[in-house]
């Protein structure tokens, strides 16, 4: 049923969306006509480094996300005394506090600079790992309840920031394509490998801190890939226009 039941959520999604203009700066590409005919082909050609980049700064945020989502069930039932209702309940819980978290986080990343705010979460979820899992294995209700309902708040510090840091990365005409690549790239390659990986190691070691260490590596990539990446929080947009014109100049010459 809640799959049936999305079905209105892309209806009112896409009623959205619509509805939304276009930014000045894509408008004003396309008014000048530069509007690149394989966009994909040519960002992969021309900013190879920031896609790559982009993927490896999400790792902090995908891996522990579908441990925190999926994999805990998994933990919860076989390593842990505790209820899959339990479980589901603290994970609803801890979705209803994002709403929270992310905007708040967005918000900051706009004070603070988006890069500062990315690393700060980065290296929240570093240490997070293990104390989640300290939580967890005290196998005591309230305890495990307030590990998974905060469990999601290191992962919010970065995505409230994430999509405006990422587009940010790549020159307009290119931008969207960009993002995507780099985005969905993260996805395939840490996001759904993530649960797979965390039953893995605990097959092998029996012990949630193995994840934890997981996590952490995790972490460190993405604090080494987000120093390399731009921050361009609260710059005037045309300045990057400028920049990505006379970086296309500078490759056709």
């Amino acid at each position: 049923m809640p799959f049936w039941l999305s079905i209105v959520m892309v209806g009112i999604g896409l009623y959205i969306r619509l509805g939304i203009l276009e930014t000045p700066v894509f408008q004003r590409v396309v008014a000048e006509e530069r509007v690149a005919r394989a966009p994909v082909l040519e960002v992969i050609r021309r900013q190879p480094k920031e896609i790559i980049l982009t993927a490896l700064a999400r790792m902090a945020e995908q891996a522990p996300f579908y441990i925190f989502t999926a994999f805990v069930f998994t933990y919860g039932t076989r390593v842990l005394p505790g209820s899959r209702d339990l479980l589901l309940i603290a994970l609803l819980n801890a979705t209803v506090l994002s709403f929270a978290v992310v905007p708040l986080s967005g918000y900051l990343s706009d004070r603070i600079g988006r890069k500062r705010m990315y690393l700060i979460g980065a290296v929240t979820m570093g240490v997070w790992g293990f104390v989640y899992f300290a939580l967890l294995n005290t196998a005591v209700p309230g305890w495990i309840f307030l590990a998974i309902v905060l469990s999601l708040v290191p992962h919010d510090m970065m995505w409230g920031p994430q999509a405006a840091l990422i587009a940010e990365c790549f020159t307009p005409r290119l931008r969207y394509s960009g993002f995507s690549l780099g985005f969905h790239l993260s996805s395939i390659t840490a996001g759904g490998p993530a649960p797979l990986i965390a039953t893995a190691l605990l097959a092998v070691t029996g012990s949630g801190y193995v994840i934890a260490l997981y996590i952490l590596f995790c972490a460190v990539v993405s604090l080494a890939s987000t120093i390399f990446l731009p921050d361009r929080t609260n710059r005037d947009i045309s300045e990057e226009q400028a920049y990505g014109a006379a970086a296309e100049r500078a490759g056709g010459t």
